[in-house]
C-alpha cells in the first residue's frame, strides 16, 4: 500500500527541491538581515520586523495572485497547448505589474498607521525610511513571480532557483557593505538593508528573463509579446483564480503579521523574540511551500490529462512526504529551541545584555509552540497547492478565512493580551488556526477527488 505513495517520492523531491532552495534563499536573506541588524540592537531588529509586517501582507497578495499562472500553464502543458501557456504568461505579466505598482502605492498610504498601532515610538521612527524602499522592491518582485510561476508550470523549477540564488548573494553582500559601512561604503544601518533588497530584486527580474530567453524551449514563450492585444477572457480567468489565491495567502500571512503587532503591544523584547521565532519557522515553511508547488504542478498536469485516479494518488504521496518531513522539523525545533535564538543576538554586548537575554529566553518558549505547528503548517500549504492545481480556489479561500480569523486570531488575541501567557498565547492561536486549516482543506480535497473519480468511472462505463 505505502509503495503506491513512496514510489512518487523521488520525482516529487526532484521537482520541489529547486523551488524549496529558491524560497529558502529568500528566507536565508531575511535570516542574514536579522543577524546583521540584530548586531545594531533590539530596537533596530524590531523596526525591521514592523516594516516587513506591512510588506509581507502586500507580498502575500502579489505572490498569491501570481500562483494562478502555474495551474493554467501546467494544464496547457498537459494538453500540449503552447498558445494557451504563452497567453497565460503574457496576461499574467500585465496583471502582476499593475498589482505590484498598486501595492507599493497602498503601503505608502498606510504608513501613518504605524503611529496608531501602539508600537514603541523609537521602533516606528526607525521603520519609516526602511519601509519606503522595501515597499518599492515589491514591483520587481511580483514581476519576477509571473516568470517564476510560468517556468514552474512547465515543470522547469530550476531556472527561478538560479535567479533567486544570484539575487540573494548580491543582497547579502550589499547588506554587509551598506548596513555597517564596510570597505569605504556609507554606514546606513537598516536603510542599507532596504537598498540591498531593492537592487537584488531588480537583478532577479533581469536575470530570469535573459535566462529563459536564452533557452530554445522557452524562447518562443517569453519573446514576441503583443501587449496591445489583451484578451478579456484570459484576464478574467487569471483574476478568477488569482484573487482567491491571493486572499488565501493573505489570510495566513496576515495572522502572522497580527502576531508581530500583538507582540509589539507587549513591548520591543517580545516583538524581537517573535521576529526570531517567525524567521526560523519561515525557513521550515518553505519546504512545505516547495512541495505545495510540486502538488500544484502535478495535479494540474493530471487535470489536463483527465486522469483523476492518478491525480489523487500522486497528491496523497506528496501529502505523506510532507507529513514525514515536518515531523523531523518538529523534533529539530524541540531539541534546538534554546540554542537557535543565540545566533541572532550578541550575548557579549554588555550594554544590551539584559534585553538580549530576555529575548533569547522568550524566543525559546515560542519555538516550543512552533515545533508543534510544523506539521499542521506543512500539511495545510501542500493540500492548498493540490487544490490550486485542481483550480478549486473559492471554497479553500473561505476555509482559510474561517481557520485563521474566526478560530486562530481570537485565541491569539485573548491568550496573548488578556492572560499571563503573553507571547506564548499569541503563538498558541497560530497553532490552533493552522491545525483547523489543515483538517478542513484535506476534507475538501478528499471530497473533490472522490467526486471526480466517481464521475470519471460513470462516464467511462457509458
Amino acid at each position: 500500500m505505502f509503495r503506491n505513495y513512496t514510489k512518487e517520492f523521488k520525482y516529487n523531491i526532484k521537482l520541489s527541491v529547486p523551488v524549496i532552495l529558491g524560497m529558502l534563499g529568500h528566507t536565508f536573506v531575511q535570516f542574514a538581515d536579522n543577524i546583521m541588524v540584530g548586531q545594531l540592537g533590539t530596537a533596530e531588529l524590531a523596526a525591521v520586523s514592523l516594516g516587513n509586517s506591512f510588506v509581507f501582507i502586500a507580498m502575500s497578495l502579489g505572490i498569491g495572485f501570481s500562483t494562478a499562472i502555474t495551474p493554467l500553464v501546467a494544464e496547457a502543458d498537459g494538453a500540449s497547448n503552447r498558445g494557451d501557456a504563452k497567453s497565460a504568461l503574457k496576461h499574467g505579466l500585465v496583471l502582476c505589474t499593475i498589482l505590484g505598482v498598486s501595492l507599493f502605492g497602498i503601503i505608502l498610504l498606510a504608513k501613518p498607521l504605524m503611529y496608531l498601532m501602539k508600537q514603541p515610538i523609537e521602533v516606528v521612527e526607525l521603520a519609516m525610511p526602511y519601509l519606503d524602499l522595501v515597499a518599492f522592491s515589491l514591483v520587481p518582485l511580483i514581476i519576477f513571480q509571473a516568470f517564476k510561476q510560468f517556468s514552474e508550470g512547465l515543470s522547469q523549477t530550476r531556472y527561478p532557483m538560479y535567479a533567486t540564488i544570484i539575487a540573494n548573494v548580491v543582497n547579502i553582500i550589499l547588506n554587509y557593505l551598506l548596513i555597517f559601512g564596510s570597505f569605504g561604503f556609507p554606514e546606513m544601518g537598516i536603510v542599507g538593508a532596504a537598498i540591498g533588497t531593492l537592487i537584488s530584486r531588480v537583478i532577479m527580474v533581469i536575470y530570469i528573463w535573459l535566462l529563459l530567453k536564452s533557452k530554445d524551449k522557452f524562447q518562443p514563450y517569453v519573446t514576441g509579446f503583443n501587449f496591445r492585444k489583451i484578451e478579456k477572457v484570459v484576464v478574467n480567468k487569471i483574476i478568477a483564480l488569482g484573487f482567491p489565491s491571493a486572499l488565501q495567502m493573505f489570510f495566513e500571512v496576515a495572522i502572522f503579521t497580527a502576531a508581530i503587532w500583538l507582540s509589539g503591544v507587549l513591548g520591543k523584547n517580545p516583538q524581537a523574540a517573535n521576529q526570531i521565532a517567525l524567521n526560523l519557522s519561515s525557513m521550515t515553511f518553505m519546504f512545505g511551500m516547495g512541495l505545495g508547488v510540486a502538488a500544484m504542478i502535478r495535479v494540474g498536469n493530471q487535470k489536463g490529462l483527465k486522469c483523476f485516479g492518478e491525480l489523487r494518488r500522486i497528491a496523497q504521496s506528496i501529502f505523506f512526504l510532507t507529513f514525514l518531513l515536518e515531523i523531523v522539523f518538529a523534533l529539530l525545533f524541540l531539541l534546538g529551541r534554546n540554542w537557535f535564538p543565540t545566533i541572532y543576538l550578541d550575548l557579549d554586548d554588555a550594554l544590551n545584555l539584559v534585553d538580549n537575554t530576555a529575548v533569547i529566553a522568550l524566543a525559546a518558549q515560542l519555538l516550543f509552540v512552533a515545533a508543534f505547528f510544523q506539521i499542521s503548517d506543512g500539511v495545510q500549504v501542500v493540500v492548498l497547492g493540490a487544490l490550486r492545481g485542481l483550480q478549486d480556489v473559492k471554497i479553500p479561500t473561505l476555509i482559510t478565512f474561517i481557520a485563521y480569523w474566526l478560530i486562530g486570531f481570537p485565541v491569539s488575541y485573548y491568550t496573548g493580551l488578556h492572560t499571563e501567557l503573553g507571547s506564548v498565547g499569541i503563538w498558541l492561536g497560530l497553532l490552533v488556526g493552522l491545525t483547523a486549516s489543515a483538517i478542513m482543506l484535506y476534507i475538501r480535497f478528499n471530497y473533490l477527488t472522490k467526486k471526480l473519480i466517481l464521475e470519471e468511472s460513470v462516464t467511462g462505463s457509458k
